[in-house]
């Protein structure tokens, strides 16, 4: 049997890229998935991807909207069976330096990754505390623990993320329900391996295992906390880095 086996987990932000990873390796370890996104085309054909709707279906999901969230688990329960898997992973970037930032590319970032996973974890929590548990995995990033240029916005979203994750956990171990964070570094996606060539050059000199991770090395991280594996572990942070700033 799967570490989820039976399970029904949801996914913000899994159309494509890491998320859609995390919902493949939960798939292969027995879970039903939900994927949360905003791109219809592409969360129509993840589920096609995924093995068809007896694994996996596709909501649309504005993660800034707390109505869309419970909708989502709604349809999870209402399709797989009570929520024990949620996973706050949706997210963008607005990069500028702080001086040419402007206040909706500062608002844009905290409403959707800081704002969007607080409206997650407690959508999540609160159905997690009716079936006596269950486990919540947020996304940061190693953007929030460094701070890095040109990401004033982002950074703050994913520090805040760290401070929610600690908080949220204390509030609802005692209902058996427990919340981590990961923090990824440099993971090789279409959208980093979109960076200018000095920029990754720079980047990977800064990786004690001198090369970028793979989703698929993120998404075990991800299992571990989603199953019983780490079943006397709450409020952790896990960084998937290669050993990046430590």
């Amino acid at each position: 049997m799967g570490l989820l086996e039976g399970r029904t987990a949801v996914v913000t932000g899994a159309a494509r890229g890491i998320g859609l990873e995390i919902a493949r390796t939960f798939i292969d370890s027995g879970a039903r998935v939900v994927i949360g996104d905003i791109d219809d085309e592409a969360g129509a054909a993840a589920v096609t991807e995924l093995g068809g709707e007896d694994a996996a279906r596709y909501v649309n999901c504005d993660v800034r909207d707390g109505a869309a969230i419970e909708h989502l688990i709604d349809v999870a329960e209402e399709a797989f069976g009570p929520l024990g898997v949620f996973v706050n992973n949706a997210g963008v970037t607005r990069d500028a330096t702080m001086r040419t930032m402007t206040e909706e590319q500062f608002d844009d970032i905290i409403a959707i990754h800081l704002k969007g996973t607080w409206n997650g974890t407690r959508a999540a929590a609160g159905r997690m505390r009716e079936h006596g548990g269950g486990a919540i995995v947020n996304v940061s990033s190693i953007s929030g623990k460094v701070g890095l240029k040109g990401q004033t916005n982002y950074s703050a979203a994913k520090a805040g993320i760290i401070g929610l994750t600690k908080a949220a956990a204390k509030e609802v171990a005692f209902k058996n329900v427990r919340i981590n964070a990961i923090q990824p570094g440099l993971i090789r996606t279409a959208m980093t391996l979109a960076m200018p060539q000095h920029v990754w050059d720079e980047k990977m000199a800064e990786i004690p295992l001198g090369r970028a991770g793979e989703p698929s090395e993120v998404a075990q991280v991800v299992l571990f906390l989603a199953s019983d594996m780490s079943s006397y572990m709450t409020g952790t942070v896990l960084e998937i880095t290669g050993g990046r700033h430590i």
